[in-house]
């Protein structure tokens, strides 16, 4: 490998390097310690200080050194891992550079070309692949050393590295750590003793920061049961964030594809950087805090100061650019941030030099003044690009002139509203969708009625209003510490709808998405699905007590929305609890507001909380749970397993509180929710919890607290709420109010706020990913359980093996996974499917996972053998091999009788395992192994099934794509419960070709065995006995046919099969040899084609003592399986 050239001491080249080389102008050096006469204590002193020093030469013990005669000066200019290579950099130095330098006359001239030559080799050579590194000199020796030490698959991407110590017990082990796309390495040497730690992230149950007496402050990882701990790190905070990255993006990418799917920019996994995770992290953090569509990233950020008109005065902050958004936060204390959409920008003043000052005028009046922006030139420049706004000369210097255009316009759309709606693109929606939130249809506000409740609303919308005159109206208003005081307070029904739109973002989604949600309406009219079968069974669910839902304006407006966001993402389709959500965003938004609200509450505010196991809810629990220890110690002593939180608040999460509380009560936590996402809801549990805290604490079991706690819900009230009772949500314990002290929603929130606000939402989305891979592992662990305990009624393996062998088989599963994103095998995990299901081979993987563990070493990956083992097993012939199968399989292989092991291979060699006569191997096993995509070659030979669009064959349909036919799936189990057992009899005869297939893999399994010759006696004697039995059979039979009809053709069959002995097992002489014994093995149509039934060849077996022993030879499993997990990974690296 060529080297950036670094100047070296010459004292330092002949301690610890001995020349092996050397010309005018260049050495050739070897490590001491290292190649011939290494080791002893010079070896173990100079590997320790290698490793310590992170020194290449640990993993590249020759060098190449430049210098020049009169020089004391040496540079390195090339290092290699073996002799073959470094001799390979000096061979070329020799031919190109040796006879260019005989003619420079300066030292310094040849010294200045050498180093420039090999720059610019080094740069040819990185043009690709380091192009993105921050240092490309430094990431290439670490690339070197990571790819020595670890043997991973060349594909592997290195995303990093850092220095640290490992704690192996209670000895730290000096070394380095280094963090690639699939998996958490670390290498340690020190005196001979060598730490190699590979794990993959997908095995990652805990990754958290800690400290204690001995660690002031460690990485600690959890994975397989064992506790790891890294710690002095010069950069600990940066080295975490990107591990908790990676850990996220494997968990994502391998296991919850969904929330993969809408990551484009992490999509391949071979172009993963450190540079990259650390771009899309601060994207996803700058879209999360100002709740902006899922496509916008972050692309600029400026220290700058706002002109604040409410508070007049300049508030110091950060000015965010993405692509379609100009965002401030402030970072003084003040709370102060405001959200800019580009279409709302009507011009950019000329800046102004003084101050470094740029203006941007908005529609409605208004203009933002940024001061003290270093790069204020280019900044206005981008933002008016962005806007399509002209930046001519003539639009510097008249200034006064776009003012009083901009003034027209803005009169031009006061005078004129109905064309700000096309200004925005919002299309006039379809008359089948509702124009007007339910609310307002079945309750509208009487103007002149005077009550006090009625009067309080009032005072509520003169507050916002005032708020709004001075902070701003619409997706430019200022949000402030004074916002979040009037969400507490409560949110005037009139407004609702709007500040929901606008809180959560979705306002911005429906302006740069017109008419989107007519055609989806448009497009899902008529469709039967299973989720559109789901949405009608809880359509009249969804808050039946309320008059718009008793009506079929109200149904027909939830169905429309449900089905439509059903239709726009297939893979959520609908979840229970998403009926609810949605009823009561139609009661104050308009029906296509309410479309875009249940997407940012699905895609954005709530992630994989409406999949298909709840994982964002769980996750959550889990974030509720941490909360509850560090916030209620009181709680935390009583209750020592806080699981019963989780459970109870379940549906807190899922519903937002909406199916717990009344209707009217309800609605001020939905409020809170849209502005302050997840932390809001965490904020209000913990002050329900905290409220009802001694009453909890006395209770003696579960179902006394869920009953407290369901009571305290009841005596919820809103004192302020201008419904009448018609509309107002009954409560179930009505009658038992009177014995419980009704609680004002609104003071529950401001105490919510007062006690528990100072959660930060950063530290919420930190704990969120922390939990989240002990949540997953958590459902993974249970599916493999259930698995487990399913299989081990069927097998003789035992728990732990089946444990050890469920983890080969999830592992390679992924291997086909880990550095392709195009793979189907990746697309084969469902969790939607039942538990045997979810994770399943194809044959591809399945080959080469069988070649390890399979007791005989008779079939390798790519031998037309296990292409008929795969046929075989594959019960329902669908391509794809499930864990039980795969079992019962090796388990009558591992610890089945002799007749089993038999049948086994005698079914082998019999439909629908081999579909042809021998002549067709050559042709099989060539269309088999074309290097197609992975897995696909077999798939598309599978004719009977007509794929979907992604290449996966179902066994279930997908949620919200198809109906599933319950006719067939009764069938499906009516048939598996009356399957009999096969007995012997029930097996077809063996016909002449299939017979000489069977006999060479008998063969086969014998070749390589220490009584390998006495076995193939055996075979062969078995061979001409079952022949002379089927020729004595075919006399008794026909004594009128001459009997030498048939005795050629039995000599052929015997000769062929005693011959098949000297085959070699290798690939090209097995296919040979195949060939061969298919053109004299034919039988001639003169011929009487003969058969033997399973009786007979078992018979014939059984009278081979040396036979059956073999069979009946214990494997010792555990060591197989130990064996496997070893070479799996090897496997791939080889490959």
């Amino acid at each position: 490998m060529w080297l950036k050239p670094e100047e070296i001491l010459l004292k330092n080249a002949f301690k610890l390097w001995v020349t092996e080389k050397d010309n005018e102008y260049f050495v050739l050096q070897r490590r001491r310690g290292y190649g011939e006469g290494g080791g002893g204590l010079t070896g173990l002193l100079v590997g320790t200080l290698d490793t310590v020093l992170d020194s290449t030469s640990k993993v590249a013990p020759y060098r190449i050194l430049h210098y020049t005669p009169d020089s004391q000066v040496y540079w390195s200019i090339a290092c290699g891992v073996t002799r073959e290579e470094i001799v390979q950099h000096w061979d070329w130095l020799q031919q190109n550079i040796m006879r260019t330098l005989s003619v420079f006359d300066s030292t310094e001239d040849i010294t200045s070309f050498v180093q420039g030559k090999i720059r610019g080799l080094i740069a040819e050579e990185g043009k690709t692949s380091l192009v993105l590194e921050d240092d490309p000199e430094k990431f290439r020796e670490a690339l070197l050393r990571f790819e020595k030490w670890f043997e991973l698959p060349p594909q592997e991407k290195l995303v990093t590295y850092y220095s640290c110590s490992y704690w192996k017990g209670k000895v730290p082990c000096q070394g380095w750590l280094y963090l690639s796309t699939n998996f958490l390495c670390f290498y340690s040497y020190l005196l001979g003793s060598e730490v190699k730690l590979v794990i993959s992230w997908d095995e990652i149950w805990r990754l958290e920061k800690t400290s204690n007496v001995i660690l002031t402050e460690s990485i600690h990882v959890l994975a397989h049961g064992e506790d790891h701990y890294f710690s002095m790190l010069l950069h600990l905070n940066e080295t975490f964030v990107i591990m908790e990255q990676l850990a996220d993006y494997a968990i994502k990418r391998l296991f919850d594809k969904e929330a993969f799917q809408r990551e484009p920019a992490l999509s391949d996994p071979l172009q993963i950087t450190k540079r990259g995770l650390e771009a899309h992290a601060k994207s996803q953090q700058f879209r999360t805090f100002f709740r902006l569509p899922k496509e916008d990233n972050l692309l600029e950020v400026h220290e700058s100061y706002l002109w604040v008109p409410f508070s007049h005065f300049n508030t110091l902050g950060k000015i965010c650019l993405s692509e379609n958004y100009l965002c401030f936060a402030s970072q003084d204390g003040s709370q102060c941030h405001v959200v800019i959409p580009m279409r709302e920008v009507v011009s950019v003043d000329k800046p102004d030099s003084s101050s470094k000052a740029l203006t941007v005028c908005v529609r409605g009046k208004r203009a933002l003044r940024f001061s003290e922006v270093w790069d204020y030139q280019r900044l206005a420049n981008t933002i008016r690009s962005r806007c399509g706004i002209s930046a001519s000369p003539q639009h510097s210097s008249s200034s006064e002139a776009i003012r009083g255009e901009c003034q027209s316009l803005i009169n031009h759309f006061e005078d004129n509203p109905e064309d700000v709606t096309l200004m925005v693109g919002q299309k006039d929606s379809s008359k089948a969708v509702s124009t007007e939130a339910l609310m307002t249809v079945f309750h509208p506000q009487d103007v002149e009625n005077l009550d006090p409740k009625m009067l309080k609303e009032k005072m509520k919308e003169q507050s916002w209003n005032i708020h709004f005159s001075e902070y701003g109206r619409g997706t430019s208003m200022f949000f402030t510490k004074k916002t979040r005081d009037l969400i507490v307070r409560g949110v005037p029904e009139c407004l609702r709808g709007e500040l929901w739109m606008l809180f959560s973002g979705a306002v911005n989604e429906m302006a740069t998405h017109p008419g989107y949600y007519t055609e989806l309406v448009e497009q899902s009219l008529g469709t039967s699905t299973l989720a559109t079968d789901e949405i009608e069974r809880d359509l009249h669910r969804s808050l039946p007590e309320h008059p718009a839902f008793q009506s079929d304006t109200g149904i027909s407006a939830l169905r429309r929305v449900l089905t439509a966001y059903a239709y726009r993402n297939p893979k959520i389709g609908y979840c229970q609890a998403m009926n609810i959500l949605t009823s009561v965003l139609l009661l104050y938004a308009k029906e296509e507001e309410a479309f875009w609200l249940l997407v940012a509450v699905c895609e954005r505010m709530l992630p994989d909380y409406f999949n298909r196991r709840i994982i964002g809810a769980l996750v959550d629990q889990a974030v509720f749970e941490d909360l509850i220890r560090e916030n209620l110690p009181q709680l935390v002593e009583h209750m020592t397993d806080l699981t019963f939180f989780s459970s109870v608040s379940l549906s807190w999460f899922l519903t937002l509180f909406i199916s717990v509380l009344p209707i009217e009560s309800a609605v001020n936590v939905v409020d809170c929710f849209f502005y302050d996402g997840i932390k809001a809801i965490l904020q209000l549990g913990l002050a329900v919890l905290d409220y009802n805290m001694e009453a909890l604490i006395s209770c003696n079991d579960d179902a006394e607290a869920v009953t407290i706690l369901n009571k305290f819900f009841d005596s919820v009230t809103n004192k302020d709420s201008p419904l009448p009772p018609t509309v107002q949500q009954a409560s179930v314990g009505n009658n038992e109010k009177a014995s419980h002290i009704s609680v004002d929603i609104s003071e529950l929130i401001r105490e919510a706020y007062e006690k528990y606000g100072h959660i930060r939402t950063e530290d919420v989305e930190s704990s969120r990913k922390r939990n989240k891979l002990f949540v997953i592992q958590t459902l993974e662990d249970t599916t493999k359980q259930n698995v487990i305990r399913v299989v081990s009624q069927e097998v003789r393996l035992n728990v732990t093996q089946l444990d050890e062998l469920y983890n080969l088989f999830k592992r390679q599963h992924f291997l086909s996974c880990y550095w392709t994103m195009s793979s189907p095998a990746l697309l084969h995990h469902d969790p939607s499917l039942a538990y045997l299901e979810q994770y399943q081979l194809g044959f591809q993987q399945f080959s080469v996972l069988f070649s390890l563990l399979e007791p005989w070493t008779f079939c390798s990956s790519k031998s037309t053998l296990s292409l008929w083992i795969f046929r075989l097993i594959d019960e329902n012939q669908d391509g794809l091999i499930n864990f039980k199968e795969f079992c019962c399989a090796l388990d009558t292989l591992y610890s089945g009788s002799f007749t089993n092991k038999l049948k086994f291979l005698f079914k082998l060699h019999l439909p629908p395992a081999f579909t042809g006569s021998p002549q067709h191997l050559k042709d099989q096993r060539l269309q088999h192994f074309i290097p197609l995509t992975e897995d696909s070659s077999h798939l598309t030979r599978l004719s009977a099934f007509d794929l979907p669009e992604d290449g996966v064959i179902r066994k279930s349909p997908e949620r919200g794509r198809g109906k599933v036919d319950l006719q067939t799936y009764l069938k499906q189990w009516q048939n598996e419960i009356l399957k009999k057992e096969e007995t012997i009899k029930d097996l077809p005869r063996i016909n002449q070709s299939q017979f000489i297939q069977f006999s060479k893999t008998l063969y086969n399994i014998f070749h390589g065995d220490p009584e390998e010759e006495s076995l193939y006696r055996a075979v062969a004697h078995v061979t001409s006995l079952l022949l002379k039995m089927e020729e004595v059979g075919r006399r008794l039979q026909d004594s009128s046919s001459p009997s030498e009809t048939t005795k050629p053709a039995s000599t052929t069959a015997a000769e062929d099969c005693s011959t098949s002995e000297e085959a070699s097992t290798t690939p090209e002489s097995s296919e040979a040899s195949s060939s061969h014994s298919s053109q004299e093995a034919a039988p001639d149509p003169t011929q009487t084609e003969w058969s033997f039934s399973f009786e007979q060849v078992l018979a014939s077996l059984l009278n081979e003592p040396t036979i059956v022993s073999f069979f009946e030879r214990p494997v010792n499993i555990q060591n197989k399986l130990r064996q496997t997990r070893v070479a799996q990974l090897k496997l791939m690296a080889n490959k």
